[in-house]
């Protein structure tokens, strides 16, 4: 005989019982796989063990080589227990026929990665010669570039997160380095009653300016900001929401600037592919001796003539007196937060691929999409490394007309 408690404790779930979580069927299944970054001091991944629940709820797949989040402090449990497969090697890592990573590939990788397969991943031009492309065309890959993956308002989702950190973070690598534990200045970032305040100087007026030049300023520094388009300038003090110095580029404001600047910060991005070197050798000569310098377009080619790309390890160098910090991976530094990042900017593209029915339908259904592909089954698409590279060109625009 069944009591009324016992009906009612069925009704109300008090007799533990385990149910599956519901799989969403998709019009295209992905195979995404998150390989072990082995580019040197890499430590970020793509996607979170929240990233990876929400994917395989919709019905895709992961692959996540073992080790992959650990320097961002994601644990192979996690990711497991996220519904993940966890792999091994690199091998069976790069069966997945989506692979999504931070770095480009390296020369090994490309011993492992599958024949028509897509690769999102930075690109970092400036560190590759013609054969990385050909070896991508060989291969057929269809690769998207973080740098040129736009939104639907022509933003630049990757490269606005990772700015945000790098101006954020440059400011602390900045007084690490004015310290006397670093045989810097040894003065503090920022002012103190009677002291006079440390001088910034910043390189051009997006992003990494903004947050660069806001916890300057709420350390209590003095900052001056360059570019050379005044609506930049003129957005940014908007954005600030505060009076700050700023000036077109010209010789002689921008000489006296860096020669009385503490700190100076490079972070004038590239708009033909290169960054525009800014600040000749001479200039830095006139520096004050043990002043810091950082190079935050350094991944774009620098913003300084005298600047070479450094690693984590190894940060900084010294020329002619000045602290020299090129370093191109800022965010990696803090790379739990960069990866949270990271992944929120994926999760919803990649649910929208699936939903679409895969890359190649999403690529031709969304213009905004498509502006981050680079190449694709065999070809350049991206006109600026085809010319660089003296390589032959597929323009993106001209297949989807054809499709219409």
């Amino acid at each position: 005989m069944v009591t009324g408690f016992e009906e009612l404790a069925k009704q109300t779930a008090l007799y533990p019982q385990e149910a599956p979580a519901k799989v969403m069927k998709q019009k295209s299944s992905l195979l995404i796989g998150l390989p072990k970054e082995v580019s040197l001091q890499e430590k970020r991944i793509a996607l979170t063990p929240e990233g990876v629940t929400i994917l395989v709820r919709h019905g895709h797949q992961v692959l996540v080589e073992a080790g992959a989040g650990l320097g961002a402090k994601f644990q192979d449990r996690e990711y497991s227990e996220a519904g993940a497969q966890i792999v091994q090697s690199p091998k069976e890592v790069y069966e997945a026929n989506l692979i999504l990573k931070v770095e480009p590939l390296l020369d090994d990788e490309f011993d492992f990665i599958k024949t028509g397969s897509t690769l999102i991943s930075a690109v970092n031009l400036p560190n590759h010669k013609r054969k990385y492309f050909e070896r991508l065309n060989e291969k057929k890959i269809t690769a998207l570039g973080f740098e040129y993956i736009e939104d639907r308002v022509g933003g630049m989702p990757v490269i606005r997160a990772m700015s945000e950190i790098a101006g954020n973070t440059v400011m602390l690598v900045a007084a690490e380095y004015l310290s006397s534990a670093h045989e810097g200045r040894g003065i503090i970032l920022g002012g103190i009653t009677g002291v006079p305040p440390t001088k910034v100087v910043i390189l051009g007026a997006g992003t990494v300016a903004e947050y660069a030049a806001r916890t300057a300023l709420g350390l209590g520094a003095d900052i001056k900001v360059f570019d050379k388009h005044i609506y930049k300038l003129q957005r940014l003090k908007y954005a600030i929401g505060q009076h700050i110095y700023t000036s077109i580029l010209d010789t002689e404001s921008l000489l006296e600037g860096i020669q009385r600047a503490d700190v100076v910060i490079g972070a004038m991005r590239a708009e033909d592919g290169s960054a525009p070197i800014i600040i000749s050798e001479d200039m830095v000569m006139k520096m004050k001796p043990d002043s810091v310098l950082i190079d935050v377009s350094i991944d774009q080619g620098g913003n300084f003539e005298t600047s070479r790309m450094t690693t984590h390890k190894e940060p900084v160098y010294k020329l002619h007196d000045v602290i020299h910090y090129c370093v191109p991976n800022i965010a990696s530094r803090v790379a739990h937060t960069a990866s949270l990042a990271l992944s929120n900017i994926f999760l919803p593209f990649l649910l929208q691929t699936g939903t679409i029915g895969g890359i190649e339908e999403m690529m031709y259904a969304n213009r905004w999409f498509m502006k981050g592909v680079y190449s694709h089954k065999g070809l350049l698409t991206n006109a600026f490394i085809a010319k660089k590279f003296n390589m032959r060109y597929k323009d993106l625009s001209l297949l989807l007309a054809a499709r219409i």
